[in-house]
């Protein structure tokens, strides 16, 4: 079976996380992407390192298979003649400039699809095409402290901390990804198409689902819980004599089970904690007999007695042991391909989905900086 993207031409004019995460994702199903990039420096996150491979950092290489890299100057005449060809004939143009940017060549939403109403341009920056912050740059770490998501992450007493991998990014990217195939569909029906505003402010407090629901509802702000959730209990880390691990109450039978395992009279004779209401209520106490529970044992001989007993929970893993993990491995998601210009084979992580039980294969290694630059003005040249 074909790729389902097969034949897409996506012109992707962004740079760093969260467009480069979502262009991936279209080149893994299928979709030609042409990845522009600055002449010299290329995308900010070649030189994000280290560590590096062949001279490329291991953060570039996560976000941009599947492409080919052409390396071109806006101010060149010849460059931009070539770049507007290319907008006008693809499907999908994606970027991430400050709003206004692009309109200075003519590459802004309005002038592309003025004339071929059929394009999709998404865009994608930090605060949206408009309103009061619209001209504000946007980078992952500062949206994560305006929009309150470091505000909920850390120690209750602790101070706030930005989450360990740029999630507003990545989660900008998945977003961005959904409603651009979103617009396919419209076009497919409807024949044509649309200009998508995509903001990291947005996209981050919307992420927040419960945690920001709730600050509406109740009009008080969100307090950080550590490992521990907001509003199920017991549902957080607890500390065996050897190790940490992940213990997930969802519902009130699985309270009930979780009972049958510690077999702690003190426990099980709460009726008061039968519902999930009664134990966010009563927290401290609960967790602190569960917790002492906990520590008089192992953490296999916890986890084997929770999976007999059909509780979920899971060892505290850290990245090291987890990309190594055979499961990965065994399931396709760890691929490898030569990276240019040395040709050095390189892990990496594929797309999460499969399709007909199949990994979409990995087509085209990322590309060395302007390593199609000749092939892109030779296509879409005068």
């Amino acid at each position: 079976m074909p790729l389902p993207l097969a034949g897409l031409q996506v012109l992707d004019l962004t740079r760093v996380l969260a467009g480069p995460y979502a262009t991936q994702m279209f080149g893994d199903l299928g979709a030609d992407v042409w990845k522009i990039e600055r002449p010299g420096e290329g995308d900010e996150t070649r030189a994000w390192g280290p560590p590096f491979v062949a001279g490329t950092s291991a953060y570039y290489l996560s976000i941009n298979r599947n492409k080919k890299s052409a390396a071109l100057d806006f101010k060149n005449p010849q460059h931009l003649a070539a770049l507007k060809r290319a907008a006008v004939t693809a499907d999908v143009v994606m970027e991430n400039f400050v709003p206004g940017d692009l309109a200075r060549y003519g590459l802004d939403a309005a002038t592309l699809r003025k004339d071929r109403p059929e394009l999709i341009v998404c865009s994608i920056t930090g605060y949206g095409q408009d309103g009061p912050y619209a001209s504000l740059p946007g980078y992952d770490a500062v949206l994560q402290g305006f929009t309150g998501l470091m505000s909920i992450t850390g120690e209750p007493d602790g101070r706030p901390l930005k989450v360990g991998v740029a999630a507003i990014d990545v989660l900008t990217g998945v977003h961005t990804a959904a409603s651009v195939l979103g617009a396919l569909v419209g076009r497919f029906r409807h024949g044509i198409g649309c200009h998508i505003d995509i903001a990291l402010f947005e996209v981050g407090v919307a992420s927040m689902v419960n945690v920001s629901e709730s600050a509406l509802v109740t009009g008080n702000p969100a307090r950080r819980h550590g490992n521990a959730h907001p509003h199920i209990v017991p549902y957080q880390t607890f500390e065996a004599s050897d190790g940490s691990m992940v213990v997930t109450v969802g519902n009130d039978e699985q309270w009930q089970r979780l009972c049958r395992v510690l077999d702690q009279p003190a426990i099980t004779a709460r009726t008061d904690w039968a519902t999930n209401a009664e134990r966010v209520k009563q927290r401290e106490e609960l967790i602190a007999m569960v917790s002492a529970c906990f520590a008089t044992g192992t953490r296999e001989s916890w986890l084997a007695r929770l999976k007999a007993g059909r509780v979920p929970a899971g060892p505290l893993r850290d990245l090291h042991e987890v990309v190594r993990d055979p499961a990965l491995a065994e399931r396709g998601m760890v691929t490898s391909g030569k990276v240019a210009p040395s040709n050095q084979e390189v892990p990496l992580m594929a797309l999460p989905w499969k399709i007909d039980a199949e990994r979409p294969a990995l087509r085209l290694p990322p590309p060395a900086l302007g390593q199609h630059t000749d092939e892109f003005l030779a296509r879409f040249g005068a």
